[in-house]
């Protein structure tokens, strides 16, 4: 059976393959997932972190800081795209409304949806349309893999108190797999398969935290939250990687938030009341986040080309 080359025809299928199915085995039978050593370990919610903190430990060390222009500028247009993305929109919802946001959306679901990303599907849909470039440039896009940007955005705001240590906690994996991968480019050889190894792994334990009860408990909300963070964050970051990046913006549109609220109010108590409506309504958007980018990336690589189309035309044009 090819069961690796039919997932892989699926877009951004090393993530979504197993995120769904995570659902799925929680939905049936949850018990199964929590019955404790290895399992638990390697299946179970709890999996999760860990899984995305290696892979950007390992993506980190593939960076060359002699060669680091061109990714560090990806990544940081992109980055700073999707945080201004989300937090304009959610500061400015916040500052109106209250922290209890708008139609029953919080601005704690708002920015936690809307400024981050999800790494694993970044550098699927990257290694799928882009360039090496594109997919070293998520070191830095895995500022907002988790709540690094939403503890920023609401600490600039005002609106929580987000200590300088979790800020650093949040990103620290990336820079020391960095520092390590340049020290000896041996050890950056030895990381290289671990970023795509460990993609399909920790996808499975995002969703095995999530069940359709929960999909259902979001509800409309938390469908339409994830159409927003498609249509205005997609469009902010292809926009940002077309104009500013001067690229296709395959990436803008292929830039986990469902534990960034509980997170967010272990730091600061304030939004505590808004946590449970917030995270079902992510645990929504996340699902339909990762239906509809990879169809948006594929639509935007098939308008403007993928990396090697564009870089074809660059030869072309130069030629003429």
């Amino acid at each position: 059976m090819k069961i690796l080359q039919t997932v892989k025809k699926v877009p951004g299928g090393m993530m979504v393959v197993p995120l769904l199915l995570g659902i799925l085995v929680n939905t049936l039978c949850p018990k199964l997932l929590q019955m404790g050593g290895l399992t638990t370990s390697l299946w179970g919610p709890g999996a999760a972190g860990t899984g995305i903190a290696i892979t950007m430990f390992c993506v980190g060390s593939q960076i060359n800081v002699r060669q680091a222009g061109e990714v560090l500028k990806r990544g940081i247009v992109l980055t700073l795209a999707k945080f201004l993305a989300g937090a304009v929109v959610g500061i400015l919802i916040g500052k109106i409304f209250g922290l209890g946001g708008i139609l029953g959306i919080s601005s704690l679901a708002i920015v936690s949806s809307v400024t981050n990303s999800n790494g694993g599907l970044y550098m699927s849909l990257a290694a799928t349309y882009g360039s090496p470039e594109d997919v070293g440039a998520n070191s830095i896009l895995s500022i907002n893999d988790g709540p690094f940007l939403t503890m920023l955005a609401f600490g600039l705001s005002g609106m929580a108190n987000i200590p300088f240590i979790s800020l650093v906690a949040a990103i620290l994996p990336v820079f020391v797999g960095m520092i390590l991968g340049n020290i000896d480019r041996d050890i950056a050889e030895f990381l290289k398969p671990g970023g795509a190894i460990l993609i399909p792994f920790f996808a499975f334990s995002l969703g095995s935290g999530i069940s359709v009860a929960n999909l259902v408990s979001g509800g409309v909300r938390g469908i339409a939250l994830g159409l927003f963070c498609v249509v205005w964050s997609g469009f902010v970051c292809i926009l940002a990687d077309k104009f500013i990046n001067k690229r296709p913006g395959y990436a803008g549109a292929a830039g986990n938030c469902v534990a960034t609220p509980k997170i967010i109010a272990e730091v600061s108590p304030n939004f505590a009341p808004y946590v449970e409506s917030a995270t079902v309504q992510c645990a929504a958007a996340v699902v339909v986040t990762v239906i509809l980018v990879p169809i948006l990336t594929a639509t935007v690589a098939k308008i403007w080309g993928n990396n090697e189309e564009f870089e074809k035309r660059k030869v072309a044009s130069k030629a003429s």
